[in-house]
């Protein structure tokens, strides 16, 4: 068995070899060296582990070296120095010069010593740099991937909003060139040579800068300065003049969905990620011994097989899938690693025959590029003007319907008379729900049957700041739909939960185009005319109060919809503009922050938007006369006469779940006023809205088999009062889960029953009796007395029988 476990661990070892071209008939046409940055510990350990078993697996072309940054303190324990081919480099984690504790200042360090005092720089003509958490899935050549002299290859980081604010122009001389990129970095050796000093320079430099760190200037939701090295990298690159050539689907974080068509050759574990009830964070592992603790691996994920049973669509399983080549890539590259050590033999397990296996091998031999298959991102600095808005000829294009929801019955009956309006409207193509929820609150959720859904991480409570906003949902569960489905529709139509459809919206009737959205006025958004817009966008002229009713092209919302969750981070965490002068809440609060994230964030696009003051109407307005309104926006209280509806007023009631729940009936059209016409259509308006909602749900209660009202199964519901109306008064009576109400409403139905069975015993006594005496006054016969006893006996029995004794 010994001599088995050998010949296997030489057989790996001859798989995978050494990566250098020559021995896989790759000879390059020019010298490639590959670079990654690491520290002194054993969270880096494992990571270094994983990368350089991927090195050899991809048959990545030339040599790698790691870059080890370590005092001579750390040196003295240090137990890793035969992981990888290593080039020992000085420690700034704490600044040589300020003190200042920045261990990622360490990247560019190493970087420019490695070309000051390494043999290996002089004899390398392209150089790629990656980090350690990173998983490399097929060969990384740069001129395959269309690098040049003076244009590097890079992969898309779209958080560095400095790029496009006051941060860069403080920064770099050519805010024009700055590139928000990083993790994936492929450029010619004289590139590098110009650039690195000024990498190290310009990270000293925004470090420094503690008056910038804001999340509104950086997009570092810390506001600590933390990314300070990859603004130092792109605004190091502007003032060398180096423009890249940028990807956003070659690098991909596990647990998102690839591309269509796109096989990405390098995975980035820098997020946490999961796989039904399994999942992995690189933070769980900080201090993690695993590398030196003998055949100790990471939980093993789920099969494929597995996998491919649990997730139905084809695209989503696909990044599933990837998310276990990632996992099972590292602890291969573990057991590879325990054996060097000279660890006992393992154990045999299914998940260790399974790594070993030729199916395993298939599933991650290494990717290589299709000619032609790099798309390269245009100029994020050229801004062009909306193309003219064409009128659509041939077949319609697909939509599809959003709206973003959490798991709460209070947005559970928003979706019911939602989806009860969607499908009355005639609006064409799908629609999906975006249902926010923790995962302790999916445990207990109750109305996954209430429309097609799409699930999504939480945000309320922010993951990273701990700021309780709700709203940011909206933008984050979009981010989300886009990264992990597979969308066949031209245009995205997104909405909110408290709306209710009354036909048909389309880009074609509304004249949307790519580069030009459709979206109903958001006047109070002020922010748009102010110093707030001058914060938060480059271009604040192209900020558009507009909001509710979004129609747009799915081209436009893929290059939007991360702006619009960084930009709606930024206004959240900028207090000092909550101002009612600034922004036109009133609260002062920062709740609409969500609305100026998406309207800043199109602004910096130039997404310029038709407003159409026709699609939408809030109840309890009056309409303009002769508008066909294809939505109510419910947000805010109405009343007719007497009644009124405000949906804040039914938030922690459940009209779902509890049998023939409904609102209080809206008032007959006939009630309105007959002689101001402007003010009878807004009555009646609102009179329909309301009567839509509960039309709703009644067919909803109908669909769960809700038992018929008065039947004694009902009566067992626990019910709810919802309120009568009178003429001139209304009376709402709301459920408020008191004890009081509950026993007394569990006393008086008690009560109700006892009485029933007491007429009940009363009526079957005085017909026996009447029976007993028929039979005795047709008997001709003198009974005895023993005989005549019997029967006083049965008499008086069918008297004693209650039955709820």
């Amino acid at each position: 068995m010994q001599w088995g476990l050998i010949l296997v661990i030489a057989a790996l070892a001859v798989a995978f070899g050494s990566g250098s071209a020559d021995e896989w008939g790759q000879r390059a046409p020019y010298r490639i060296h590959t670079l990654f940055s690491v520290e002194c510990q054993n969270y880096f350990d494992w990571q270094t582990v994983g990368l350089m078993h991927s090195f050899k697996k991809s048959r990545q072309p030339g040599p790698i070296t790691r870059l080890l940054s370590c005092t001579e303190e750390e040196m003295k324990s240090y137990r890793g120095m035969d992981l990888a081919p290593t080039f020992r480099v000085p420690s700034w984690s704490r600044h040589p010069k300020t003190g200042d504790w920045y261990p990622a200042i360490n990247k560019p360090v190493g970087v420019l010593y490695w070309l000051q005092h390494s043999e290996d720089a002089k004899n390398v003509d392209w150089v790629v740099i990656l980090d350690a958490d990173q998983i490399i899935r097929g060969p990384i050549i740069p001129w395959e991937l269309g690098a040049e002299r003076g244009r590097p290859f890079a992969a898309h980081y779209g958080y560095l909003v400095g790029c496009d604010n006051m941060l860069v122009r403080l920064h770099t001389k050519h805010p024009e060139l700055c590139d928000k990129v990083g993790g994936l970095l492929a450029m010619h050796i004289d590139d590098l040579r110009v650039l690195a000093p000024l990498w190290l320079s310009k990270t000293e430099d925004v470090r420094q800068d503690t008056a910038h760190w804001s999340t509104n200037l950086t997009g570092d939701v810390y506001g600590k300065g933390w990314i300070s090295e990859m603004y130092g990298y792109s605004f190091g690159a502007a003032e060398a003049g180096l423009k890249h050539k940028i990807n956003d689907d070659l690098m991909i974080y596990p647990g998102y969905v690839p591309r269509e068509g796109v096989e990405p050759i390098l995975m980035h574990y820098g997020l946490p990620f999961s796989i039904g009830n399994w999942s992995f964070t690189k933070l769980d592992h900080h201090e993690d011994n695993i590398v030196y603790d003998c055949n100790r691996l990471f939980p093993e994920p789920p099969y494929p097989r597995e996998v491919k049973m649990m997730e139905p669509d084809q695209y989503k399983r696909r990044g599933l899938l990837l998310s276990l080549e990632c996992m099972n890539t590292l602890n291969e590259g573990l057991i590879l690693r325990h054996a060097e050590n000279g660890c006992p033999k393992p154990k045999w397990s299914k998940y260790l025959s399974f790594l070993k296996s030729k199916t395993f091998m298939e599933l991650t031999k290494p990717k290589l590029l299709a000619p032609g298959s790099v798309n390269i991102l245009p100029d994020q600095h050229q801004h062009q003007q909306p193309p003219p808005v064409d009128e659509f000829k041939g077949p319609y294009p697909k939509i599809h319907t959003l709206f973003s929801t959490e798991c709460t019955t209070y947005f559970d009956w928003q979706t019911v008379g939602f989806m009860h309006s969607f499908r009355l409207s005639g609006q064409p193509g799908n629609i999906t729900r975006l249902l926010s929820c923790t995962d302790e609150d999916l445990k207990k959720y109750k109305g996954h049957d209430l429309a097609p859904t799409h699930y999504v991480p939480s945000m309320s409570r922010h993951p990273l700041t701990g700021d309780w906003y709700p709203a940011i949902n909206k933008p984050a569960a979009v981010v989300h739909w886009l990264h992990h489905t597979n969308i066949d529709a031209e245009y995205i139509v997104i909405l909110d939960a408290d709306m209710i459809l009354r036909g048909p919206i389309t880009p074609w009737e509304y004249k949307a185009a790519r580069g030009r959205p459709v979206s109903t006025p958001y006047d109070y958004l002020i922010g748009c005319d102010n110093d707030l817009a001058k914060l938060h966008t480059r271009n604040p002229e192209a900020c558009d109060k507009v909001g509710g009713v979004i129609i747009m092209h799915i081209d436009d919302l893929r290059k939007f919809a991360m702006y619009w969750l960084l930009k709606t981070q930024e206004v959240r965490a900028d207090k000092e503009h909550y101002g009612k002068e600034l922004t036109g809440d009133i609260y002062e609060s920062g709740w609409i922050s969500e609305m100026y994230g998406y309207s800043f964030g199109a602004a910096e696009l130039n997404l310029r938007h038709i407003i159409n003051k026709e699609i939408l109407i809030y109840p309890g307005y009056v309409p303009e006369p002769g508008v066909d309104y294809r939505v109510f926006h419910y947000g805010l209280e109405f009343k007719v006469g007497n009644w009124s509806f405000d949906k804040a007023n039914w938030r922690n009631t459940d009209m779902i779940n509890k049998c023939w729940s409904k609102f209080p009936d809206p008032p007959t059209p006939s009630e309105v006023h007959e002689t101001d016409n402007d003010l009878r259509q807004r009555d009646l308006l609102s009179i329909e809205c309301g009567q839509k909602l509960n039309e709703a749900l009644l067919l909803h209660h109908k669909r769960r088999n809700c038992p018929e009202p008065g039947s004694e199964s009902e009566s067992k519901e626990e019910s709810i009062s919802l309120g009568s109306r009178k003429v001139g008064k209304l009376e709402t009576k709301q459920a408020k889960g008191s004890d009081e109400t509950t026993e007394e409403t569990t006393s008086e139905g008690r009560f109700s029953r006892l009485k029933m069975w007491v007429i009940a015993v009363w009526v079957i006594s005085g017909v026996g009796f009447v029976v007993v005496m028929l039979l005795v006054c047709s008997t001709r016969k003198v009974r005895a007395r023993g005989k005549g006893y019997r029967n006083k006996r049965r008499t008086t029995s069918s008297y004693s029988k209650p039955g709820f004794e």
